[in-house]
């Protein structure tokens, strides 16, 4: 159950302080799109890529880890942020983790996983060593693959508050 905790929360990515990566000597973030960057109809908001850029001006290392194999999406969102990014990453598996170490060039425990799943941003974070920020998602609307693992998502997460 631990590894299903993530170690911050936030109503959004727009919300992480980074005054508390710092705290957790994280120097490198990684992404997920679907629901964390970007709705359901794909759009990004001003207020996430105001807080991408700061991020960057303040020495972040930043990548988005994403599962999905849709790489016009991908690409799109991350040219919007002049980010790098990996895609079909098959979170919570480590194989996408470890090509963003790679990536990075970075410690696993200087990294933090920002996502909207606990079962796949969360988990897999934590398996890895890294710092697990779990986020709100966006929309409500989503794909169906996500939204059945919902209501176990809230009941797990009811402990972290």
């Amino acid at each position: 159950m631990k590894k299903l905790l993530p170690i911050l929360r936030y109503r959004g990515v727009e919300h992480i302080e980074f005054e508390k990566l710092d705290r957790h000597n994280v120097k490198g973030i990684l992404l997920d799109v679907d629901n964390t960057l970007i709705d359901y109809h794909k759009n990004l908001s001003d207020k996430i890529v105001k807080w991408v850029q700061e991020a960057k001006n303040k020495g972040f290392k930043i990548c988005i880890l994403s599962n999905s194999n849709k790489e016009e999406k991908i690409k799109k969102v991350a040219d919007a942020l002049e980010i790098k990014y990996i895609m079909f990453a098959r979170k919570p598996l480590q194989a996408g983790f470890k090509k963003a170490i790679n990536l990075l060039e970075l410690k696993p425990e200087n990294i933090a996983m920002i996502g909207d799943q606990v079962f796949t941003d969360v988990l897999g974070a934590n398996i890895a060593n890294m710092v697990s920020v779990y986020v709100d998602p966006i929309d409500r609307k989503e794909y169906w693959y996500t939204s059945w693992k919902r209501p176990i998502e809230d009941f797990i997460l009811r402990k972290v508050r």
